[in-house]
């Protein structure tokens, strides 16, 4: 069953029919959708919830959908992880780790979102859907698109990664390489979206679409046995998962599904472009657009539609926020594939390396349950993991040759542990 009433602008307040719309028209506000709770309360609750499909779709009643999902049947429900060898690396209480790094079907947090957006834009009848992206988004509508049985324009910088090129071409849309990065590339799409009446996810969808990143929040609190983390850090690129992963808190506390227990947000960016995070320092309401230059290029956003609103709900929920070098990028990397089992891409390294800054600094408390949310997969951008490992030895297929090798790690180990205590 539906609980959305209508759009609402989230300046003025002014209200719109549910269609698609990204502004309002009085005050160029963002419009978001707007639930009936008073509605929902007692119909929404975590039987009928627990009852859903192992999907995202199990929040169907608190997405912006009409009929039946037709997109995404299999995406969400990932695992949350208690990271315990983490944890004690990091010498806090209690570590969770949401991994969207094995989101089905493209290994990302953007199945969620792309989910709903493409269920919306077949309810409203296009036949052609595209987004703005540095990857892991095109990855996302080129998979859902072939599945839909949608023609897709997916518009991407000129400079991606080479695995996320193949990962999206594979699915056969057309991609589109633009001159610049994904500020100008998201600036093209706003004047295609009007000009060719196609379903840019990103842009004339946006308010469907940004619901769909409330699911990573809905799991995260039913996964932790219907309670809130104290602190959840959540990367920051157009700004979309932070703001909606508060707003799944608030509606399950609103709801009475969960206990309020005052959950605090932190936002992670990569030092080369950290507008948010330098705002949020500076104790600013606005950010300064940056050119992005970081190894992290699926958050690389340097004018982030939806920062505005990242620095708000940081700042209303007690939080705060951070930022890390390609090299703190790395080491978090390695650090959350040795203790976890984990490899993410550079987005996820971020989130970690900041997570670790915050707690550091004692910005998160080390006895309060934290999540860190990892939205992407390693295997896309094996290129920045480059020169990072000793290169591996060839021996003929003789015992001999093995016996031998398996002596000179041994004592490399021995050697290294003793150099470590003295």
């Amino acid at each position: 069953m539906s609980y959305v009433k209508a759009l609402r602008c989230k300046e003025c307040e002014a209200l719109y029919p549910i269609e698609p719309r990204t502004v309002c028209d009085h005050d160029f506000g963002p419009v978001e959708v707007a639930f009936d709770y008073e509605k929902a309360r007692g119909r929404v609750t975590r039987a009928s919830i627990e009852g859903g499909p192992r999907s995202l779709w199990r929040y169907k009643d608190l997405l912006p959908i009409e009929g039946q999902p037709r997109a995404g049947l299999r995406s969400g429900f990932t695992p949350l992880i208690r990271a315990d060898k983490l944890a004690a690396e990091l010498g806090v209480k209690e570590l969770y780790i949401k991994d969207d790094s094995t989101n089905y079907p493209t290994f990302s947090y953007k199945d969620r979102v792309v989910a709903v957006a493409l269920t919306k834009a077949i309810e409203f009848g296009f036949d052609t859907v595209g987004c703005a992206s540095t990857g892991n988004l095109a990855h996302s509508v080129a998979a859902h698109a072939a599945a839909a049985g949608l023609r897709a324009f997916v518009m991407i910088p000129h400079d991606l990664e080479e695995g996320k090129m193949v990962g999206m071409s594979v699915f056969g849309p057309r991609v589109v390489k633009i001159r610049g990065n994904y500020d100008d590339v998201n600036r093209l799409c706003s004047q295609i979206a009007d000009k060719y009446n196609w379903a840019i996810v990103n842009v004339n969808l946006r308010p469907f679409y940004t619901e769909g990143a409330k699911t990573h929040g809905f799991e995260i609190a039913e996964q932790m046995g219907w309670k809130l983390p104290r602190h959840t850090v959540v990367p920051v690129a157009g700004g979309t998962i932070l703001p909606k992963v508060w707003k799944a808190y608030q509606e399950f506390i609103t709801l009475g599904l969960v206990e309020d227990n005052k959950p605090a947000m932190y936002a992670a960016q990569a030092a080369g472009c950290n507008p948010v995070v330098q705002a949020i320092e500076q104790g600013l309401d606005l950010f300064k657009p940056q050119k992005p230059q970081t190894i992290a290029k699926s958050i690389a956003i340097g004018n982030p539609a939806d920062g505005y609103y990242v620095i708000k709900v940081v700042r209303e929920s007690g939080g705060h926020g951070a930022s890390s070098s390609d090299a703190e990028i790395i080491d978090a990397i390695k650090l959350l594939a040795r203790t976890e089992g984990i490899f993410t891409e550079p987005a996820g390294g971020t989130t970690l390396a900041c997570a670790i800054k915050l707690i550091q600094s004692g910005r998160i408390p080390r006895d309060e349950s934290i999540c860190v949310c990892i939205t992407g997969n390693g295997l896309k951008t094996v290129e920045v993991m480059a020169g990072q490992f000793t290169a591996t030895p060839v021996i003929n297929a003789k015992m001999t040759e093995f016996e031998q090798l398996v002596n000179e790690i041994n004592e490399t180990a021995k050697t290294s542990t003793q150099s470590v205590n003295s």
